[in-house]
């Protein structure tokens, strides 16, 4: 198999001729290999050198053969070092599998490497002092986004199929947006994230992963999800497995579009306007659609968030090291010093604020099943627009930049609800624009049967960006 033969293949795919006996497991990962390698100088996706061999896996899960890769900082998989994107965490390597590792591995995913991150995964531009800049391949000028950047970059470019990502604010979404690909939220308690933690970052992280197809990302949440033993949260399991569920008939729909940011910010006019085009594509397809958003209070919002970052700091300071602060990024050195001024009442102040902003969207999606926004306020941006290593900034002053740039996201990861980014469309100058389904807790199936319709309507199968395996 040729990497411009196997780059044309989703994961579904690549499994089905494996199991069709068309090509090997072994002659996939060899092209996903050169692929990788083909791709990643021009990108800077990885965080090491690829695995050799590939971690171990089952060889009869539901995507056996299906070449991946795993996000810089988690899951931890026995015996990889991990380094958060900091130099100041020198490679410890993991005692154990996370419940989710164990997962991708049961799955039969071949994990071939680490995908780079921003320091200490707090940022919407995979930027860093230890790997450097990574690429869009749409634009190598332009950011991957953050902080799955380096999975989203690989990813799109053909070289793999799906890739590990979290998302604590929109680590998923962002790239997806900026890449051109399909990045899924679970809802809170979806995917287990133990047996190290009850809960990541106050219940506001979640695992998954980017995707280039619809049908791929639901085959990944069969595969993965469930509670693990222990889990503090523990969701129904769907009736009908995902993958199977997407044809079905979501019915008619009460959806809700908005391009206003909640904090006021500027957004985009082209970005606005997939969104809003999205908007009457639902409407076409029988959905009753309305301009409406959830009442916000934007100060809740960010107390919300600067909880997350203590936790962020609260992590690093119980490690069994501490990583030293002078080899840091000035935004985590500002991380790490709140945190270890922290109170209980600190703690209490933003877990108060992350309940008030959830019951107040509860009560939107109480009159509304799905909500539709830009994933990002503005197209990809360029490298160095957010700069997580200038001495002036707070972390108020980081979150307002951040969110300034992505608006959107972090309010879902407070209400634990899930959300999906989709490719629906492009900027003038030919860059992705993602735009965000939002639906009720636990309700991914219905943002699976939307997307795949969206798919059909909308389709991006067919846009490749400028860096791609398959451009020879």
């Amino acid at each position: 198999m040729e990497p411009h033969e196997y780059a044309s293949y989703d994961a579904l795919g690549l499994r089905d001729l494996i199991r069709a006996g068309e090509v090997t497991a072994a002659e996939v990962e060899a092209a996903a290999r050169a692929a990788l390698e083909t791709v990643n100088p021009r990108l800077n996706g990885l965080a090491l050198p690829l695995f050799d061999p590939a971690l171990a896996h089952a060889v009869d899960g539901p995507l056996a053969g299906v070449p991946f890769l795993v996000k810089d900082g988690g899951p931890m998989a026995e015996g990889v070092p991990f380094f958060v994107g900091s130099r100041a965490v020198p490679g410890p390597r993991a005692h154990h599998d996370t419940d989710l590792m164990a997962r991708f591995r049961a799955a039969g995913l071949v994990t071939l490497g680490l995908t780079t991150v921003p320091e200490l995964l707090l940022s919407f531009a995979t930027e860093s002092a230890r790997y450097g800049v990574t690429r869009n391949p749409w634009d190598p000028a332009r950011g991957a986004g953050g902080s799955s950047g380096g999975a989203a970059a690989l990813v799109a470019a053909g070289a793999v199929p799906l890739a590990h990502g979290n998302d604590g604010a929109g680590s998923l979404r962002v790239p997806a947006s900026c890449c051109g690909l399909v990045g899924l939220k679970p809802s809170r308690g979806r995917v287990p994230c133990g047996p190290d933690a009850g809960e990541t970052l106050f219940g506001m992280s979640a695992e998954f992963g980017l995707t280039r197809t619809v049908r791929d990302a639901a085959a990944l949440l069969d595969a993965v999800a469930g509670p693990a033993v222990g889990d503090r949260y523990a969701l129904p399991t769907p009736a009908v497995p995902y993958a199977e569920d997407l044809r079905a008939d979501p019915g008619t729909l009460r959806v809700a579009v908005t391009t206003t940011a909640w904090s006021g910010v500027a957004v985009d006019p082209e970005v606005a306007a997939v969104a809003e085009r999205v908007g009457r594509v639902l409407e076409g397809m029988g959905h009753v659609v309305t301009g409406a958003g959830p009442a916000v209070d934007w100060e809740a919002v960010m107390a919300a968030h600067a909880l997350e970052g203590l936790g962020s700091g609260a992590m690093m300071l119980l490690a069994p090291r501490r990583p030293d602060p002078a080899m840091m990024e000035a935004v985590s050195r500002r991380v790490l010093a709140d945190a270890a001024a922290a109170t209980a009442l600190d703690v209490m102040t933003g877990l108060d604020a992350q309940n008030r902003v959830t019951r107040a969207v509860g009560m939107f999606f109480a009159g509304q099943d799905v909500l539709v926004t830009p994933t990002l306020g503005q197209p990809p941006a360029p490298h160095g627009t957010l700069r997580y290593d200038e001495p002036a900034h707070t972390v108020r002053s980081w979150l307002d930049a951040v969110f300034a740039y992505g608006p959107f996201t972090g309010l879902f990861n407070i209400t634990g609800q899930p959300a999906i980014s989709l490719p629906l469309g492009e900027s003038s100058g030919g860059l992705p624009i993602g735009v965000q389904l939002v639906a009720g807790p636990g309700r991914e199936d219905v943002l699976f049967r939307l997307a795949a319709r969206l798919e059909e309507a909308l389709p991006w199968r067919d846009r490749v960006p400028a860096v791609h395996v398959g451009r020879r």
